[in-house]
C-alpha cells in the first residue's frame, strides 16, 4: 500500500496482510492474551505512547509540555531534540524482540509461534 514519496520507489509501500478469517481472529486473540500478560508481567514504560490503548499522540504532547512547564516554574533550562524514525516498525530487529520477549516471560509455544510469524516473511508486489 502506498504511504508517501515517489511512487516508483518500492521502498515508499508498505505490506499489507491478506489473512483469512480463522487467521484474523488467531491474530486477534493472540495480541489480546500477549498485551494482557506483559501488562501483567512486563509493564511498558510509562511514556511509551505508540500503539497502545488510551495512550495517544496528545496525551505524549501533553505530557511533554507539562515538563517544559515545570522546569520553566523552577528557572530550569530546557532543551529539546525530537527526531521521527520514518518506517521504524521496519527497523525492528526481531532477534531483539524475541529476546525480550524471552525476557519477559514469553517461552515454549507462545515463543515459537513468534519466531515461526515473524521469519522467512515474503513480500510480492501484486
Amino acid at each position: 500500500m502506498y504511504k508517501k514519496g515517489e511512487r516508483h520507489v518500492p521502498g515508499n509501500y508498505r505490506p499489507i496482510s491478506l489473512l483469512n478469517t480463522f487467521e484474523k481472529i488467531l491474530e486477534k486473540l493472540m495480541y489480546k492474551r500477549l498485551y494482557e500478560y506483559m501488562a501483567f508481567t512486563c509493564p511498558l514504560y510509562k511514556y511509551q505512547f505508540g500503539f497502545r490503548k488510551n495512550h495517544s499522540t496528545s496525551l505524549a504532547l501533553i505530557s511533554v509540555m507539562d515538563e517544559i512547564y515545570h522546569q520553566i516554574d523552577h528557572d530550569n533550562i530546557i532543551a529539546g531534540i525530537y527526531f521521527d524514525l520514518q518506517k521504524a516498525f521496519d527497523t525492528v530487529d526481531h532477534g531483539i524482540l524475541l529476546a525480550k520477549m524471552r525476557n519477559c516471560g514469553v517461552r515454549g509455544i507462545v515463543l515459537n509461534w513468534f519466531r515461526n510469524y515473524l521469519s522467512n516473511r515474503k513480500q510480492c508486489h501484486c
